[in-house]
């Protein structure tokens, strides 16, 4: 019978240690970031932050409810996705691909599920008070998607064809930036749609990246990315240079966005000098390049 995952923590560190450890002299994530990051608060502020540059960048005005529910959601949907893995770890006794986020939240969760809960109560009365019956039915084709990723990545048996599709990293980066864009796409006039979409594809792939960089640095610790990184941010920079010269506003989103690509690649080099959870944190500090788009207007 597997160990309670609390009990079973200090020996997966130790066995996982020669994979994920760093130097003695590391450079440690500070207690807010740490915090931000362990309790799941990373991916909602991403969220937000990005729902609301696309919005900026496209001229359109979200109603004030609508990053709040995005924030809800996502903080929901990423309590659930760590617990689950968490409990798939304590059932089968395979705890090396366990790490702190997972063992915080299996600690916490007698904190982390109510709250989880509440969150999503909230946003499912959000929706039934503020959101337009046809906005709903666009929404449910999200949804879908979103059990979908579930069902590939939580349910232990898929057909074998279709795991190209369900890697988690590919749907999180798609679902992820679909439901940041989605609430500008549905205000948005027609004549601006190819540059949004532009920009969505875009952002897409960034948040691939993040996730693909960070599934790298934890599972193989002489694994490089910075490569990759650095393709995405010269594609984004050569399409934010194209609009700007073009004169459209998303270009300046898309050269946010090429700035965190190259942070991302900046991170992957200075990977020795940064403890494991410095590093995750800081993979997804990188996102919120946005903001000073945000913070400048």
């Amino acid at each position: 019978m597997p160990l309670p995952l609390a009990q079973a923590s200090q020996p997966q560190r130790a066995s996982s240690s020669h994979s994920i450890s760093a130097p003695a002299a590391a450079l440690e994530c500070p207690a807010p970031l740490r915090l931000w990051h362990l309790a799941s608060l990373d991916a909602p502020t991403v969220a937000v932050v990005w729902s609301l540059a696309f919005a900026h960048a496209a001229a359109v005005r979200l109603p004030a409810w609508l990053p709040v529910l995005i924030g809800l959601g996502t903080w929901a949907v990423y309590i659930g996705d760590r617990l689950l893995d968490a409990r798939s770890a304590l059932r089968t006794g395979q705890f090396d691909a366990l790490r702190d986020r997972h063992f915080f939240h299996w600690r916490h969760r007698s904190i982390l599920v109510p709250a989880a809960a509440i969150a999503a109560l909230a946003a499912l009365v959000l929706i039934a008070v503020f959101m337009p019956a046809h906005l709903r039915e666009r929404d449910s084709v999200l949804a879908a998607a979103a059990l979908a990723y579930f069902s590939g990545v939580h349910l232990p048996r898929s057909p074998r064809w279709l795991a190209p599709l369900l890697s988690k990293e590919l749907l999180v980066g798609v679902l992820f930036t679909a439901g940041c864009v989605l609430p500008t796409l549905t205000r948005l006039p027609r004549t601006n749609l190819a540059q949004v979409l532009l920009a969505a594809s875009f952002f897409a792939a960034l948040a691939w990246l993040n996730c693909h960089s960070i599934d790298r640095w934890e599972a193989a610790p002489t694994a490089h990315i910075a490569g990759k990184a650095a393709v995405i941010a010269a594609l984004g920079c050569a399409a934010a240079f194209a609009c700007s010269f073009a004169g459209l506003h998303i270009g300046l989103l898309l050269a946010a966005g090429s700035a965190s690509a190259a942070l991302i690649a900046a991170l992957d080099h200075a990977r020795p000098r940064l403890t494991p959870l410095a590093l995750r944190a800081a993979a997804d500090l990188v996102l919120l390049t946005p903001l000073a788009l945000l913070l400048a207007r």
